[in-house]
């Protein structure tokens, strides 16, 4: 059974850090590219960033380009997403996805979900 389990989420002042991690279990992660995507209120799921499988290939939203960096740890089974110079626009759940092979910026690409964590950014 596979599992995407999201934690690190919180509330936090504009400007301050959060980092994300989503720990995988029940699938050879080494060979799934792994997504970060974010959903606010009444909007569709965004996509953030990516990763390749061993992680020499990144993706970021520009809405996010140069304060995020998505990370991985693939004897851990783990990715992450620091998240610097939050901003209230940055509120929103923030899903990690498992897409096999390729980095992809589309939601219905991706295999498996995890859960979500709520960031919420404070003004």
């Amino acid at each position: 059974q596979v599992q995407l389990v999201e934690s690190g989420g919180g509330l936090v002042q504009a400007g301050g850090s959060l980092r994300l991690s989503c720990a995988a279990s029940g699938l050879a992660f080494s060979i799934y590219a792994m997504g970060w995507f974010r959903q606010a209120p009444g909007k569709e799921r965004e996509f953030v960033s990516g990763i390749s499988t061993a992680g020499g290939t990144t993706y970021y939203a520009d809405s996010v380009k140069g304060r995020f960096t998505i990370s991985r740890d693939n004897a851990k089974n783990t990715v992450y997403l620091q998240m610097n110079s939050l901003k209230p626009e940055d509120t929103a759940v923030y899903y990690c996805g498992a897409e096999r092979m390729r980095i992809s910026r589309i939601a219905r690409d991706y295999d498996y979900w995890g859960q979500g964590t709520q960031v919420t950014v404070s003004s």
